[in-house]
């Protein structure tokens, strides 16, 4: 029961990764609020996850939309104590194929979303001088990637905001940390042929691709007071892939 009494706030919640936080949380004491666009799979979710779970319609690129949900779970729990910004999407091209409404729309949920969500709830973290903030970058966003200029962006730019967050923050009770996933087994992967995949599993030193009970245990430990000397950190969840 490592989270026992706390409220974390789990943007893209509803499915992947996130709903495989949610659940992981859930089972260790925690209250959680899934905050995710997607209205019919947050609420089925969130029925699924019982009373300790409340959903919350949330688009993160929007402030009001974020604001909300921040408050939503204050009003609900009556404290928040974890943020895990895990909402993400991509949109991929190659440079001189991409448009900007590609590039824009990544930027505005991956970083903009991490930036709007994180500002309102450090505020409510700070009057009680304790808060976890935990970012979503990428491998992708520390090596690049062919065809991901927008995703490589916004990954690399959530860990300049993880290690300013951090020396800003740290004063006021809260760490800030970001996780770099390598290729996880979720609907993102969808587009990927086998035959990429395959290479990618040839590559890592473990020989599979991750699942998302890998990227939730390592939310959990930065979560958790296990975790209270590290701040300002990139932890890399890829099997140890060699790029």
């Amino acid at each position: 029961m490592k989270l026992q009494g706390k409220t974390a706030i789990i943007t893209g919640g509803a499915s992947g990764i996130g709903l495989e936080t949610a659940k992981l949380f859930i089972n260790e004491g925690a209250n959680v609020v899934i905050a995710d666009i997607n209205d019919n799979a947050g609420k089925l979710a969130a029925e699924k996850l019982g009373i300790k779970c409340k959903f919350v319609k949330t688009d993160v690129s929007d402030k009001s939309s974020a604001y909300f949900c921040v408050m939503e779970a204050f009003k609900k729990f009556g404290s928040l104590e974890i943020l895990i910004n895990n909402a993400g999407i991509t949109s991929d091209a190659s440079l001189l194929k991409m448009s900007s409404e590609q590039f824009e729309k990544v930027i505005d949920i991956n970083l903009k979303g991490v930036f709007f969500m994180t500002k309102y709830a450090a505020t409510q973290m700070a009057e009680s001088n304790y808060g976890r903030i935990i970012n979503t970058s990428s491998i992708v966003g520390i090596y690049g990637n062919f065809g991901q200029t927008n995703y490589a962006a916004s990954k690399s730019g959530v860990i300049g905001m993880t290690k300013t967050w951090a020396r800003e923050l740290g004063r006021k009770g809260i760490t800030v940390n970001a996780v770099a996933p390598g290729f996880i087994e979720t609907d993102m992967l969808g587009t990927i042929p086998e035959k990429v995949l395959n290479n990618i599993k040839e590559r890592t030193p473990l020989g599979r691709l991750g699942a998302p009970a890998d990227i939730a245990k390592a939310y959990l430990f930065l979560a958790s007071d296990d975790a209270e000397f590290i701040t300002g950190t990139t932890l890399s969840v890829d099997g140890g892939l060699v790029w």
